[in-house]
């Protein structure tokens, strides 16, 4: 509690309690003092009263004779008398019945002014006080009565400084008394102040140590009998034994068969009634100070279990480290303002940091602006969704770029997400493998094609050499065809040659990658056919997404697709039919999708599968070399896209077209699909949500 005034702040708590002390027992020994003073002196006042009251009627009876007998000498004596009985008696006198005075014991005459000072009643006495200048004074009236009249007035005076003077002695007594007391009082409040303050000064030092550290304090007294001594107990197992510093009533888990198997504080609870605590429980404040000393205990092993749990955790994160540090993945983990908190050694390897210069900062701070904002809305888009995201991407610089392969998680407290998670692992020997396939695949397309070629130009070839050399032995040497022969022969194997090395042929031609426009390419090829297919009335719509931006791709090779697709459509079609070409962006903005639908005969449910292989057509012989679309989907796979292909058209597809005037009536149609990346990396992991819709029963390839 505040004190109110400063002053008593800064006492000690001895003097706090000598000072309360000295204060209740002065206040309350003043009270006395004044109570019994006051009825002290009215007590020594009546007695004072009833005394001068007697007096004056004894003198007043023994007046009667002398005034009687008129014998002035014998009332002369009887009034000195009355004053010698006490010093305070000041003066006494007799009245006749005229006033006149017959006695008195002044010795310089009597005062005048006196007879009149007082007048005694008819038949009581009466007192007044008087001040004389000198003295304060009570004066007694009494009345001589003589058969029944009033013969004179006996007048006596007593002093006041009886009064006085007792009332003083009565005070100084009682202060005195008071005065003992309060000292009294103080000496034991003293030794009573002393050994509390001890005791609390005990706490306050062992409070102290606590601070500084040391839990290791012993602030209540020893036990006088400890518990294994009071209970006779010799089982070593019990925690309480030997143990003179716990109380056994803090302990849990004791052993003793009157101990109830309870936790603190129930435990606390049934021991009130044991016998141990009984013998060595003390007051508030031993209480207290064994408190404090469990308290003091029971900290200690909470820090040392916190210190156990810290070393296990330092070198748990060590382990974690050392582990991360292992590992050639990139791992880094961010808060939600993406703030980087913690890297492993492959993280800042790759950006040529040290861990202290990455921590706090974002990747704008280590990306180019155009990356980091890519960064910080997919990281926005994890905090807030909570999804994952898992991506590939191309990197660095030409002649440095590496694949990576990203993975982020959000990072949860509970339900509430404090952070991301990142690895990225170079998947950039994984990318060469898987160039590696497609190049094979290739060369056994490729394969196939030279084997084709081989099988359709061989034969012919092999006959055209078999028969010039026939025709070379019939022609005698030196005729004209006879060297014409040679000629045919030589070039003949000529062309064997060049048969053999398509078989033997086998390489992957470098694409001109470059930004292009993808609209501008379609409108470019339609624009080259347009004019040509309109003479069998077979007319070419485009429905061209304006969003689409500029794609990374190789424009001739594109162009030569479309041109393909176009081509094959017009075939199909014949006359009096419409292609559609269409493209759109992808909801997410990561793919772009390119349609060529027409109204044509379509393709055999039987032959869907095999419309990208080389050499495969269903036109006339001598109409087609089924190179087109195998062509077209090597160039597509090679800009990292797909395609698809399904026959019937969507109904939505043949009934667009301006130009309906051909006779006849349109076909199943065939829809081409390619999906194509805006960038360099090829296609994202997520689908084209509209692309999904449109193979719902689609032959993918």
């Amino acid at each position: 509690m505040h004190m109110p005034i400063p002053f008593l702040n800064r006492l000690k708590f001895q003097d706090k309690i000598n000072l309360g002390t000295a204060c209740i027992v002065i206040f309350f020994g003043l009270i006395t003092a004044l109570s019994v003073t006051r009825v002290s002196v009215d007590s020594i006042l009546e007695g004072n009263r009833e005394r001068g009251t007697s007096m004056a009627r004894n003198l007043a009876l023994r007046a009667i004779d002398p005034m009687l007998g008129r014998d002035s000498l014998r009332l002369k004596n009887l009034v000195d008398q009355m004053a010698g009985l006490s010093d305070y008696i000041n003066y006494a006198f007799v009245l006749d019945r005229q006033g006149d005075v017959l006695a008195h014991t002044f010795k310089k005459g009597f005062p005048v002014e006196l007879k009149d000072a007082n007048e005694a009643f008819e038949k009581g006495v009466r007192i007044q006080l008087l001040d004389t200048g000198e003295a304060r004074i009570y004066d007694f009236a009494a009345p001589v009565i003589i058969g029944g009249d009033r013969y004179g007035t006996v007048r006596l005076g007593i002093s006041q400084v009886r009064v006085q003077t007792a009332k003083r002695e009565v005070m100084v007594t009682i202060f005195g008394i008071t005065a003992a007391v309060t000292l009294a009082a103080m000496v034991l409040s003293t030794i009573f102040a002393r050994g509390v303050a001890k005791s609390i000064n005990l706490l306050r030092e062992s409070a102290e140590e606590v601070v500084r550290g040391n839990l290791d304090v012993q602030t209540a007294k020893a036990l006088g009998r400890n518990c294994w001594e009071v209970m006779r107990c010799y089982n070593k197992g019990c925690p309480a034994y030997h143990d003179d510093r716990h109380r056994c009533w803090y302990l849990a888990g004791t052993l003793c068969p009157e101990c109830q198997d309870v936790h603190l504080p129930e435990k606390f609870e049934s021991c009130r009634t044991c016998k141990v605590y009984r013998e060595n429980v003390g007051d508030e404040i031993q209480s207290l100070a064994e408190t404090f000393d469990v308290m003091a205990l029971t900290l200690n092993a909470y820090i040392d279990e916190l210190k156990h749990a810290k070393s296990d955790l330092e070198r748990q994160k060590s382990l974690m480290q050392t582990i991360l540090d292992v590992t050639p993945d990139l791992v880094s983990l961010q808060d939600r303002d993406l703030k980087y908190i913690a890297v492993n050694k492959a993280f800042c390897t790759y950006f040529h940091k040290n861990e202290s210069d990455v921590i706090g900062i974002t990747d704008f701070d280590i990306f180019n602006e155009e990356q980091a904002d890519t960064n910080y809305h997919e990281d926005q888009q994890i905090l807030i969704t909570g999804q994952s995201l898992s991506k590939q991407i191309l990197v660095g610089r030409t002649g440095n770029r590496r694949w990576f392969h990203i993975i982020k998680v959000p990072v949860y407290d509970g339900e509430t997400i404090i952070g991301l998670l990142l690895t990225a692992r170079d998947i950039s020997v994984i990318k060469q493998y898987q160039e590696r396939l497609i190049h094979s695949q290739k060369m056994q397309d490729l394969g196939k094609l030279a084997g084709g070629v081989a099988h359709e130009i061989n034969t012919p070839l092999g006959i055209i050499l078999g028969y010039a050399q026939l025709l070379i032995e019939d022609v005698p040497e030196g005729e004209q065809m006879r060297e014409d022969l040679k000629i045919i022969e030589r070039q003949t194997k000529v062309c064997r040659k060049i048969v053999s090395d398509l078989l033997g042929f086998s390489r992957n031609i470098e694409s001109s990658m470059e930004s292009m426009e993808l609209n501008k390419s379609l409108t470019d090829v339609v624009e080259l056919v347009q004019h040509i297919f309109r003479q069998e009335r077979v007319t070419v719509d485009t429905d061209l997404d304006p969003n689409v931006p500029p794609i990374v791709a190789d424009e001739d090779k594109l162009k030569q697709v479309w041109m393909n697709l176009l081509n094959n459509a017009f075939d199909a079609i014949g006359s009096d039919g419409h292609i559609l070409v269409g493209t759109k962006l992808c909801s997410h903005r990561r793919r772009v999708l390119v349609t060529v639908a027409d109204t044509g005969s379509g393709i055999k449910e039987g032959n869907m599968g095999r419309v990208f292989d080389p050499f495969f057509t269903t036109k006339p012989a001598g109409e087609g070399t089924g190179l087109g679309l195998s062509v077209s989907f090597g160039i597509i796979t090679d800009h990292g896209g797909k395609i698809s292909v399904t026959s019937p058209a969507p109904v939505e597809y043949l009934e667009t077209g301006d130009d309906k005037t051909g006779t006849r009536p349109p076909g199943p149609g065939t829809l081409f699909i390619i999906e194509l990346p805006l960038t360099k990396e090829g296609l994202p992991d997520e689908e084209c949500p509209e692309a999904i819709d449109l193979k719902s029963g689609i032959q993918a390839v």
